[in-house]
């Protein structure tokens, strides 16, 4: 395989090589993994050299706590510098006259990403107001209804699922979601939790969860659902951009997504999306007298928002179009395999997220054997930082108990996940020497 040369990959020139790197990627996407098998371009390390050259972090960690948002690269945060500079400079005149024509091109952009048309997106400040629009606008409940959310759902969204209890007068039903998980299980738990509860009219669906790394078989849950009557809200705020799909491959009628997560917009960018034959199952915000009422972009209000992150969006879908979405799910999946493989069955170690690879990308969520709480688990993150100079984060709300997370950027290095490999191997080997109770 080719290299993908620093001036093409700031610039954006057109390349030969790059365009052969590019058609390669889009190619091998649906064979990136097989029975944990990665293919040559997730370890084509002169390619990722080059692709890590453009991120300036902190390389005196090791940067494994990359959920909560992702680094813009070189490219992507001089293009937001420039945007900045240009609204800054010209204040009002520009918001008031010309960058309305201006967003409405970056949506069409973002919708022809998604694959959906830009009257179904709108932006928002993050996924999390994106969701809170979507489950908080859903008009087809009354009371005696109910919905239902999972243990590995974000915090915020199963908050305001527990508000339509107070504001619709709902029921609100919660499940733990099976460990060890399988495809088939997962599928099991969500109809059985249906059936149990024939009342159920709206659900929430987080294709991978922030907490484990789990990925839910999404356009089958959804599916099954709405043979049941019951329409299912979708949170994809860690999942698109992390792994390889078309938006309208899930089949999901309402959808919250982040940008400055797996896309690298700056931070203050994400977007909700509703099928057009659903619009109207979502209220106008607080009766938003908007002059385009048939669209999505009713649905939400922020206020004035970060103009230069909207019209930076661009930048960031070209930089991440020219990796190519196979390519780089491929080696978010190879990163992860290098530090969990080849320590799944080490008796002192509980890894939560399945070997599947249907069912896991880049995110993965470990245990020292045992340890549930979440102050076991925020020391064990200390004494990855502490110890070894790898930086994570404990996570809780798993029905199974706390764990730390772990999550490889695209700047992340094969060394750094040799490190944390061999971190983790010496902190489980020393539990079990001295005695500490193993799985």
């Amino acid at each position: 395989m080719g290299s993908l040369t620093r001036r093409a990959l700031v610039t954006g020139a057109p390349s030969v090589a790059l365009a052969s790197l590019a058609a390669q990627g889009s190619s091998q996407a649906a064979q990136s993994i097989t029975a944990g098998v990665v293919t040559t371009a997730a370890q084509d390390e002169t390619f990722w050299t080059a692709i890590q050259a453009q991120y300036d972090v902190n390389r005196a960690i090791v940067p494994l706590e990359n959920g909560n948002w992702g680094v813009m690269s070189r490219p992507v945060q001089q293009a937001y510098a420039e945007n900045l500079q240009r609204v800054n400079y010209d204040n009002t005149f520009y918001a008031r006259r010309s960058y309305g024509a201006d967003l409405a091109a970056v949506g069409q952009r973002l919708a022809d990403v998604l694959g959906v048309s830009p009257d179904e997106i709108a932006f928002t400040r993050n996924a999390t107001e994106a969701l809170q629009a979507l489950i908080g606008g859903y008009n087809r409940l009354s009371p005696g209804d109910a919905v239902l959310y999972a243990d590995l759902d974000y915090d915020a969204m199963q908050t305001a699922m527990r508000w339509l209890a107070e504001r619709r007068g709902v029921e609100v039903v919660r499940i733990a979601l099976p460990e060890p998980a399988s495809r088939e299980g997962l599928i099991e738990a969500y109809a059985a939790a249906l059936d149990a509860n024939p009342r159920i009219r709206m659900m929430l669906l987080t294709h991978l969860s922030h907490r484990t790394g789990l990925v839910l078989p999404v356009a089958e849950i959804v599916d099954m659902a709405r043979t049941r009557g019951v329409d299912a809200i979708v949170d994809v705020a860690h999942a698109w951009g992390q792994m390889d799909y078309a938006l309208p491959s899930l089949g999901a009628d309402f959808v919250g997504l982040n940008l400055h997560k797996w896309m690298g917009a700056p931070l203050g960018v994400g977007a909700l999306y509703i099928r057009r034959e659903r619009l109207g199952d979502i209220d106008p915000f607080m009766g938003e007298d908007s002059p385009a009422p048939g669209s999505a972009s009713a649905r939400v209000h922020t206020g004035t928002a970060n103009f230069a992150a909207y019209l930076t969006v661009p930048a960031a879908l070209d930089f991440q179009g020219r990796i190519g979405a196979g390519r780089k799910a491929a080696r978010l999946a190879y990163l992860r395999n290098l530090w969990v493989e080849p320590l799944r069955d080490h008796p002192g170690i509980e890894i939560l997220t399945p070997a599947d690879p249907s069912l896991s990308a880049g995110i993965t969520a470990f245990r020292l054997a045992g340890q549930t709480t979440v102050e076991q688990n925020r020391a064990a993150a200390d004494q990855l930082l502490e110890r070894f100079g790898v930086y994570t984060v404990h996570r809780a709300g798993a029905a199974s108990g706390a764990c730390v997370r772990v999550t490889p950027a695209l700047f992340n290095t094969v060394e750094d996940m040799v490190r944390l490999r061999d971190a983790l191997r010496t902190m489980a080997d020393e539990r079990v020497l001295s005695g500490v109770a193993t799985r």
